[in-house]
């Protein structure tokens, strides 16, 4: 095994198993190493988004796009960091380039529309979605963007429609079960939100917002130690940085109820 390809083993390991600074020099000196390597720059761009540090996250998946310009996963690891470095205009150019390469990547669309949707502009995003759909129809990831886009325009009958879809594609989709638990929370239904947001765990153990729907369900329900357990579990899955302010609400109504037990 030659230098490189033991740095970015090591590298890749270290992302995978969440040490994102051993994962950074490592892949640091494979870049130092071997500038001209795809896998070098695009396995740096994904610590430092890890990490927080979408810029420098950007420049590196920049440097690898200049030497693969037609790698899609490349142009989707891109695109995703403007899209939540807020820079919207540059994540469709991006998403725009995929299907400049290929009009039937589904996925491009669906990424596309939840630009949208981020920027209020729900039709936009639904007309995204369905694209995608036309050419995937069974596209998971299309329709559990199409059902909160549905729930968003007030549409709640096609909203859940759409979700029970999902689950009869899928009954393991743990989005779908989460989307459910949203809707059912909303509503005022906790019996049925709690089923949802523990399906969704089962699904996923590590889905944070079902932890943080479910500390929601609890706290209403005057359950503060259930609540509080949630609410833990929610800061330890989402550490994102994109997730600070949320973090932060959190983290003050944990504190508010460790000083009542």
């Amino acid at each position: 095994m030659s230098e490189l390809d033991d740095l970015l083993r090591r590298g890749r390991e270290a992302l995978e198993t969440g040490d994102n600074k051993v994962a950074l020099t490592l892949l640091r000196q494979a870049t130092r190493l071997v500038p001209e390597d795809v896998q070098g720059w695009q396995l740096l761009g994904e610590a430092l988004g890890e990490e927080g540090q979408l810029a420098a996250a950007i420049e590196a998946f920049n440097r690898a796009r200049k030497l693969a310009p037609e790698d899609l996963d490349l142009l989707y690891a891109l695109g995703d960091a403007y899209f939540e470095n807020n820079d919207a205009k540059t994540a469709l150019e991006t998403y725009q380039a995929i299907l400049d390469l290929d009009r039937n990547e589904a996925d491009a669309w669906v990424s596309m529309g939840l630009v949208h949707f981020n920027q209020e502009q729900i039709e936009q995003a639904v007309a995204c979605y369905r694209k995608a759909l036309e050419i995937e129809p069974g596209s998971v990831f299309a329709l559990n963007s199409l059902g909160d886009a549905q729930f968003s325009l007030g549409d709640e009958g096609a909203a859940l429609a759409t979700f029970r879809k999902v689950l009869e594609l899928d009954p393991e989709d743990a989005q779908a079960h989460f989307n459910l638990g949203e809707m059912y929370y909303d509503a005022g239904d906790l019996a049925a939100a709690e089923r949802e947001c523990r399906a969704a765990l089962r699904c996923d153990p590590g889905h944070a917002f079902a932890c943080l729907t479910l500390g929601n369900i609890f706290l209403d329900q005057e359950q503060p130690r259930e609540a509080l357990h949630f609410f833990q579990e929610f800061l330890l899955r989402e550490q994102s940085p994109a997730a600070k302010e949320i973090r932060d609400e959190v983290s003050a109504v944990v504190e508010g109820l460790k000083s009542e037990l």
